[in-house]
């Protein structure tokens, strides 16, 4: 091992997935950059952390861990399941929760006229507006409304 690793991580038969600072890191520095990274010491045994709920995607957390810490300049050692630049990650499931079929047919089902509007749309205004017809009455202009609400005597 060499001695100006700052960082080591691997995988331990009753911790999991593990990390311990190396000699040139201070001991405190280290504690706060692997707590940072979701790791607890481990009790009884000094320098030696654990990751916190390893069941959930411990090897991809552990390699994130490893990168993280890389590409802020600090060496890393780190066995060959959780080093990234040696083993690329394992695929990702893809979730399917259906948005984009529903997407698909509701974007399928916008550019279908219904048959109740029948006809084709027009894109351009008519040439000319058509002027309504007069009507057959005179409208008096002034004139008191006789008879409707309100229009009773009052005392």
């Amino acid at each position: 091992m060499d001695p100006s690793t700052h960082f080591i991580f691997g995988i331990h038969h009753d911790h999991g997935f593990v990390a311990r600072t190396g000699p040139n890191m201070p001991m405190d520095l280290g504690h706060w950059y692997l707590a940072r990274e979701q790791f607890e010491q481990v009790p009884g045994t000094p320098g030696l952390y654990r990751l916190t709920n390893p069941e959930t995607e411990g090897p991809r957390r552990s390699r994130q861990a490893v990168h993280d810490l890389r590409q802020l300049g600090y060496s890393v050692h780190a066995d060959l399941a959780l080093d990234p630049a040696a083993t690329p990650a394992p695929p990702r499931p893809a979730v399917r929760n259906g948005l984009l079929e529903r997407r698909t047919r509701i974007a399928q089902a916008a550019g279908i006229r219904p048959p109740q509007h029948g006809g084709a749309l027009t894109t351009t205004p008519p040439a000319s507006r058509p002027v309504p017809p007069k009507p057959p009455y005179a409208p008096s202009i002034g004139a008191a409304p006789t008879g409707g609400r309100g229009q009773g005597k009052r005392a």
